[in-house]
């Protein structure tokens, strides 16, 4: 299976960044995939979750508290994409 070249871009981007957390909005569900052990720890201390929250990697959330969990992310000095 072949990457588009724009999916390409975006992954060496976002590798060369260090993002710490990848955010994919998918209307009502925002998906957050922490991508560094600090983005992980943040998680585990920060974030109370129910298993089936986590799809895959990601955890999924509401769109309504969406907002206030990437303001928490920021402040900590997690890098956000």
């Amino acid at each position: 299976m072949r990457m588009r070249k724009s999916v390409q871009k975006r992954l060496v981007v976002q590798q060369a960044n260090k993002v710490d957390v990848l955010v994919e909005n998918h209307g009502t569900i925002f998906l957050f995939k922490p991508q560094t052990e600090a983005a992980k720890q943040w998680f585990a201390e920060n974030v109370q979750t129910e298993g089936w929250q986590w799809l895959g990697k990601g955890l999924g959330v509401d769109h309504r508290f969406a907002e206030n969990l990437v303001a928490g992310m920021i402040e900590a000095g997690l890098e956000v994409a």
